[in-house]
């Protein structure tokens, strides 16, 4: 006889509200992310409740009529935890524990336990585990389990078990010593990694970069590798790319970009999260380009926009040059529908169309990046001493060699190379006599 060791999955009530502002079919479809996103963090979705109120509730957030039918259907669902689709207050949160007796944790709650289950690097474990500190410290109580379970994997899920009572005040202020002194060894690491990550990007040089931006599952990963062909994770889940990754990309034989692939974003994503990740989001602060990824095939994929451009405003680049990259199009018509959305996007310069999964408006892609390369470039007429075989060299290395003639001192020369390379060699003291000194 054989026993499974698998642990049984958990059962999830999902609750939301709908205030002015806030429509029914938007609440609607908040609620149907967090089933998704409850599924990504393997909870089980056994109901779900909508409720429309004109503000939202001091005690039970969604008032104490609709919390007693609440704990009704948990009780007949079997629900182990009910998870709200907003951010609960720590009393909210305990009033509704002790209405319901069971587990009460919100959208903030179930997002950093995802990324806590796939934090695979140090930095994102670091980022993750800082943020779910931050986010628990305000919420400690007498009712919670010991600071021992709440930190790494599954931390968030581990907190508020109803009727289970920790040894007293005494031990909460020391779970708060505690979760204060891990909160400042984790930002001291934080800051040592964003140090590190920046003194990288410098090292970088000058190569055109390229930042992939998007909505958590609109398919940046699955872009990188159809681009670069580099061995990238790609799995249908939210939050499945944590780490930012970098990879150097030929666009054609005299270009080259770096691409880099970030997290992606979400609607009312956790503050704490994203203050954790800045570090890593701020490879868009270097980036020469924005590739905003776009699931076209979603219902709601304007919404998804949105919050993108939101989050970008956030981190200060909103005004960044950004191609739109609309993505998966193979998933709203037929091959000829296809053509259309290709060659409609195609005649506009900061559109493309594409299917990253099969390479439909790939090489249409290239040549949008291509395009936004050359902008950054200038072409000079170069009268090089042919002593200077290293500058030759480093020409022939990051440049693109248009025209060369040899005379019996000089290399006369002409080459388009990027406007940072020009001061970087000191090319304008090359520059032929004839040629108007380079505008800035």
């Amino acid at each position: 006889m054989s026993y499974s060791t698998e642990k049984p999955a958990e059962n999830a009530l999902l609750v939301g509200l709908s205030v002015p502002g806030i429509t029914t079919w938007e609440a609607e479809d908040s609620l149907d992310e967090l089933a998704r996103l409850t599924d990504t963090a393997t909870i089980h979705v056994v109901g779900r409740m909508l409720q429309a109120r004109k503000h939202i509730d001091a005690t039970y957030y969604i008032g104490k009529g609709k919390a007693h039918e609440l704990k009704d259907q948990a009780k007949s669902t079997k629900a182990d935890m009910i998870i709200f689709d907003n951010d609960l207050s720590p009393a909210q949160m305990r009033n509704l524990e002790e209405l319901c007796e069971t587990r009460v944790i919100d959208r903030s709650a179930i997002i950093l336990d995802i990324f806590s289950q796939h934090a695979r690097t140090r930095t994102a474990q670091v980022q993750v585990e800082l943020a779910q500190l931050n986010y628990l410290f305000p919420r400690l109580t007498g009712h919670w389990t010991h600071l021992s379970r709440q930190a790494g994997g599954g931390a968030i899920r581990g907190m508020g078990s109803a009727g289970v009572r920790g040894p007293g005040e005494t031990q909460l202020e020391i779970d708060r010593r505690l979760i204060r002194g891990r909160i400042g060894a984790l930002q001291r690491e934080l800051d040592k990694i964003g140090s590190q990550m920046a003194t990288s990007r410098k090292a970088r040089g000058d190569s055109f970069k390229i930042a992939l931006v998007g909505y958590t599952n609109a398919g940046k990963s699955t872009l990188m590798r159809a681009l670069s062909g580099a061995d990238v994770l790609i799995e249908d889940q939210l939050f499945a790319t944590l780490d930012s990754t970098t990879r150097s990309v030929e666009i054609d034989h005299s270009h080259k970009i770096l691409l880099t692939d970030t997290v992606g974003f979400i609607k009312k994503l956790p503050h704490h999260l994203f203050a954790s990740f800045r570090a890593t989001l701020e490879e868009t602060l270097e980036a020469d380009l924005l590739l905003h990824v776009v699931d076209m095939s979603h219902p709601h994929y304007e919404l998804q926009m949105n919050t993108v451009q939101s989050v970008l405003a956030d981190l200060g680049v909103e005004d960044k040059r950004t191609l739109l990259v609309m993505n998966k199009i193979d998933q709203i018509g037929d091959g000829d529908e296809m053509d259309l959305h290709v060659q409609a996007a195609a005649e506009q310069p900061d559109k493309v169309a594409v299917s990253a999964m099969n390479g439909v408006g790939l090489d249409v892609l290239r040549q949008k990046i291509l395009y936004y390369c050359q902008e950054h470039e200038v072409t000079l007429d170069l009268q090089v001493p042919q002593s200077e075989g290293r500058l030759l060299s480093q020409l022939h290395e990051q440049a693109e060699i248009l025209e060369q003639e040899y005379t019996p001192e000089n290399v006369m020369i002409r080459v388009r190379v990027d406007r940072a390379w020009v001061e970087r060699l000191d090319l304008q003291r090359f520059v032929a006599a004839e040629q108007p000194t380079l505008e800035a």
